[in-house]
């Protein structure tokens, strides 16, 4: 590849062809501080926070989208540039609900974070007109504050880029400019699938979850619930970005340690029920490859998924697995076989569910999951709102002895492990499904054409004499690319994996918030599904149908994969929905 050769602050960097200023700045080790930016997502050079100097240029460029060139001279922090920067900033702030102590994203915001590294002293310095925005609180998984928006349109890209839905954007033009769903309506009232993505991108407190820290401290004060809590998997490999810890450690050991320290009666991990779902999902693939079903089968792992089929793929609704959620399986299960077993009303169990995800506040709310006729979850948290939860219990969480899960749901496999990353789930269905149908041990468990980051992932198996399509799309844009090539007839497969986030859940819209100076040159969902790879490496047991207590549950209640009354507790259905449809 050619290299072109720059200086910035005098310090020669050779980068490739092609690079804007803000790349070339970052292999000088330069910062230049962003705002609207967030790599292959929002490059539009809007805010003009990232302005620079370059020597023969008339007027300051915006270094994330201005190209170098060969011999280009950059200066990144001289008075003029740090001048306009601030004079910026300060128009933001003009505008801007500076009400920071209450603002869920105070100490982790990226504009309160460059106000104080650009010294804004006066942050009234532009005096003037304002809007106040009434607050949309109409969807169930999160708030919109338009006065705390500063219009970088990060969420509105991730919205219609990334995932193709597009439920969000700029309203009205000029000063009264805003972003919002067309026509003014209520998130709540569109076609949003609750993803979370728009919230996780945006740089302020805008955007975030509808909290529920408040419901569970209630219920774990509550002399007559029985608390009982659940963290999935990729919870473990991002609850430690919030108490300073890099990106991608595992904190499986403190994080249960947290969990029983909060108050709860129980601490149990959602693996296990991921792993019952893989029982149950394989016995439903390989019984519609034997008996001629709807193919290819589509997971329902993911909520944020769920809902995108049932509004813009409503003609594939049948194609889904009728599988709950390992989350809801958790607590179909335990509302039923646990309640049983310790002599509890499954209504005075109060399950929370720890999850990286938004779109299960969603999820916990959908009809047919109620088991035991209440509901299967009650609450849903973010790893954003746990973080919340244990500093408000002044917990001193890096302090914390490792500590391990609660038995009987505590035990699980790798395959679990793996469920946080796209492809997982399919990997672990495959260990499980190989087995089942060839009544041979794998030699080798590692399916790894279905493992890593891209959009989307192919792969052809020859099991039991028959050839074997699969499929995994992460992202809900990826996903409408890969159905549509299903339903056109270009593309046949016998299985799909969809996550409805990039990445799968370690990239979830509940995860930790990174600012955009991370997220743009690293690749944060990485690191975190490399921790669950090798939490699965580690594991001794490595298959879901060789779990010890996933074996327990069939014998002492479920009977088998697929029987009537697994079907009763752990499947569930879905329904077609509209577009805009009020939901």
């Amino acid at each position: 590849m050619k290299t072109v050769n720059v200086k910035i602050n005098g310090v020669g960097v050779a980068v490739p062809e092609g690079s804007t200023i803000l790349e070339a700045a970052r292999q000088a080790n330069i910062t230049i501080p962003t705002l609207c930016f967030l790599k292959e997502i929002n490059e539009i050079g809007a805010c003009r926070i990232c302005v620079v100097e370059v020597k023969g240029a008339r007027s300051l460029v915006a270094s994330c989208v201005h190209p170098v060139s060969e011999g280009m001279e950059v200066i990144t922090n001289s008075p003029k540039v740090i001048d306009a920067r601030k004079k910026t900033l300060q128009l933001i702030l003009s505008d801007h609900d500076k009400k920071c102590l209450s603002c869920t994203r105070s100490g982790n915001c990226e504009l309160q974070n460059l106000s104080y590294t650009l010294g804004i002293e006066d942050e009234n310095y532009f005096e003037g007109e304002s809007h106040e925005y009434e607050i949309d609180t109409s969807a169930i998984h999160m708030v919109r504050d338009n006065n705390k928006c500063i219009l970088c349109r990060r969420c509105t890209a991730v919205c219609e880029q990334t995932q193709s839905v597009g439920v969000i954007g700029p309203n009205e033009r000029g000063f009264n400019t805003n972003i919002g769903s067309p026509f003014g309506i209520g998130l709540g009232e569109t076609s949003c699938i609750s993803c979370g993505q728009c919230i996780v991108v945006c740089p302020t407190g805008a955007l975030y979850e509808k909290d529920q820290t408040q419901e569970v401290f209630e219920a774990l004060a509550d002399p007559n619930k029985f608390v009982v809590v659940q963290a999935a998997p990729s919870v473990r490999v991002g609850l430690g970005e919030p108490f300073g810890l890099p990106i991608g450690t595992n904190v499986e050991g403190k994080m249960v340690a947290a969990l029983r320290r909060l108050g709860f009666d129980k601490v149990f991990d959602t693996n296990i029920a991921a792993d019952l779902t893989i029982l149950e999902e394989a016995n439903e693939l390989i019984e519609r490859i034997n008996t001629g079903g709807t193919l290819p089968m589509i997971t329902s792992c993911s909520p944020g998924w769920i809902k995108y089929c049932e509004h813009y793929f409503p003609d594939m609704i049948d194609n889904l697995s009728t599988c709950k959620s390992p989350m809801q399986m958790f607590g179909a299960t335990t509302k039923t076989y646990y309640a049983n077993k310790i002599g509890v009303a499954p209504e005075d169990i109060f399950v929370v569910a720890i999850m990286p995800c938004t779109a299960k506040k969603f999820e916990v709310q959908r009809d047919d999951q109620n088991a035991a006729g209440v509901p299967d979850v009650d609450v849903s948290l973010t790893v954003r709102e746990l973080a919340r939860m244990i500093r408000i219990a002044d917990i001193d969480f890096n302090s914390l002895p490792d500590e391990e899960f609660d038995d009987p749901l505590g035990i699980s496999t790798g395959a679990a492990a793996i469920f946080g990353v796209t492809g997982g789930v399919m990997e672990a269905a495959l260990r499980t499904a190989v087995e089942t149908l060839t009544g041979e041990e794998l030699p080798d468990v590692e399916f790894k054409d279905v493992r890593g980051l891209e959009g989307i992932k192919e792969a052809s198996y020859e099991v039991a004499g028959m050839t074997i399509n699969v499929a995994v799309a992460s992202s809900t844009s990826n996903a409408k690319e890969l159905l549509e090539k299903v339903k056109s007839g270009e593309k046949e497969y016998h299985f799909i994996e969809v996550m409805g986030c990039p990445g799968g859940c370690v990239n979830g819209g509940g995860m930790p918030h990174v600012s955009s100076s991370i997220r743009s040159f690293e690749n944060v969902p990485a690191k975190r599904a490399a921790a669950l790879y090798t939490k699965d490496e580690a594991m001794t047991l490595r298959k879901s149908h060789e779990n010890p207590a996933i074996k327990k549950l069939y014998e002492e209640f479920f009977e088998k994969p697929g029987s009537h009354k697994a079907h009763e507790i752990l499947h569930t259905s879905y329904v077609k929905r509209r577009i805009n449809e009020i939901v």
